[in-house]
């Protein structure tokens, strides 16, 4: 049994830049719930003047440590070299931390961290664990032959190879993972992320919300994610006109950011809908919670997703969903009507038909509501987590008996 792990993360609570954060907070919380000792190894945020490592926190018995950052860079070129300095610190700092406690194992989660984990690993002279959270090829549609894609796929491909086990969210992405990394399907274990349900509290007035978005008898489509191309927001823009044209009135909202905002929000004003709905921008998780209670549905379009746990969470909260038929939303939505709709991935002619299937008929949304909160209690944290334990232990048991063969 691995009694003290080091996991490494660019990103945790409260430094949030996506699900990554939240994934690796709850499964540290969870593994630390089993008896394992664990520290995070991640980054706080400072002028470049502060970097160095922060003073240890321990947060619900896990023991974060925080090396000082500088705010990264949009440039992709230079967001690149950012993240090859933050692995340098890292590795310093992780050096320092090895001084101070005996690490059974490593474990690293996405490219960002992939030098720093596993030459700490290589160090202490134990496995190293990646768990690939998504791909440049995926986010991408394969276009990865010119930098800076090329740089980042490479990294990639060399954590994936390197790494002692590796871990992914979904059967979809065990498939993709081994097929453009060429790395033997057995190497990869399908850990499906996680939802709990009693920490998506909405908080405020959700009648007032709703009425900041949405009249009493107008339907409320919400959208949420990073505003970026492979998470589709364009086709269900696309879809809308014809959906309020057919069923009368009908809202949306979007709420994220990223790098594909200016585009749709251009893209909406040429649809003609600037008057049926509001772009909120980035938003907190006690916002969000609240959305998904005063929305009638989420749609999650993506043409790329590795998991999708904008329809766990949206399932969780009673929100029902329609999201593509594509990728690790096949897991999370089931085929058939149980639990939510599935709709051609890329069709918004197809996408516009399940939403307003959706909105006009109320024993459908009773029905979903209903099923996914049951199916949501599957993704349970600590189930998760004795899975993780599970490989943990794998790899010691394997390297103890390398090295009494060595020995």
């Amino acid at each position: 049994m691995s009694d003290r792990v080091l996991i490494l993360s660019w990103e945790y609570p409260p430094v949030i830049e996506g699900g990554l954060a939240r994934h690796v907070r709850k499964l540290a919380e969870a593994l630390v719930r089993q008896g394992v000792a664990v520290d995070v190894l991640t980054r706080g945020v400072g002028s470049s003047a502060e970097v160095g490592r922060c003073g240890p926190q321990e947060i619900a018995g896990v023991n974060v440590h925080r090396v000082r950052e500088p705010g990264w860079p949009r440039d992709l070129d230079r967001f690149v070299a950012w993240v090859e300095q933050m692995n340098e610190d890292m590795l310093a700092a992780g050096e320092t931390l090895a001084n101070e406690h005996s690490y059974d194992l490593i474990h690293g989660h996405d490219w960002l961290v992939a030098r720093a984990a596993a030459q700490l690993a290589d160090r202490l002279k134990v496995p190293y664990i990646t768990t690939i959270h998504a791909t440049e090829h995926g986010r991408h549609q394969g276009w990865v032959a010119d930098p800076p894609q090329s740089h980042i796929h490479s990294v990639e491909r060399w954590m994936a190879r390197r790494a002692d086990a590796v871990i992914v969210c979904s059967y979809y992405m065990r498939g993709h993972v081994a097929d453009i990394f060429d790395i033997d399907e057995r190497r990869v274990a399908v850990i499906p992320n996680g939802v709990d349900p009693s920490e998506l509290r909405p908080t405020g007035d959700l009648q007032a919300l709703r009425r900041e978005f949405a009249g009493p008898r107008e339907k409320l489509v919400l959208l949420v994610g990073r505003l970026v191309y492979e998470k589709g927001f364009q086709l269900a823009l696309e879809a809308l006109p014809g959906v309020i044209e057919r069923v009368g009135d009908v809202r949306f909202l979007v709420a994220g950011s990223g790098t594909h905002e200016a585009e749709l929000k251009a893209q909406a004003e040429r649809l003609g809908l600037h008057e049926h709905g509001t772009f909120v921008g980035w938003i907190g998780d006690d916002v969000l919670h609240s959305l998904y209670r005063i929305a009638d549905l989420c749609v999650v379009p993506s043409i790329y997703e590795p998991f999708g746990l904008v329809a766990l969470e949206a399932m969780a909260s009673g929100c029902p969903c329609i999201v593509a038929d594509t990728g690790g939303l096949r897991e999370v939505v089931p085929v058939g009507e149980r639990v939510g709709l599935r709709f051609n991935g890329g069709d918004p002619e197809h996408l516009g038909i399940m939403i307003e299937r959706l909105l006009v008929d109320d024993g459908l949304r009773d029905r979903l509501v209903t099923e996914a909160s049951e199916h949501v209690l599957s993704f349970d944290w600590d189930d998760i987590a004795m899975r993780t334990r599970g490989i943990y232990d794998e790899l010691g048991q394997l390297t103890a008996r390398e090295g009494a063969r060595r020995g």
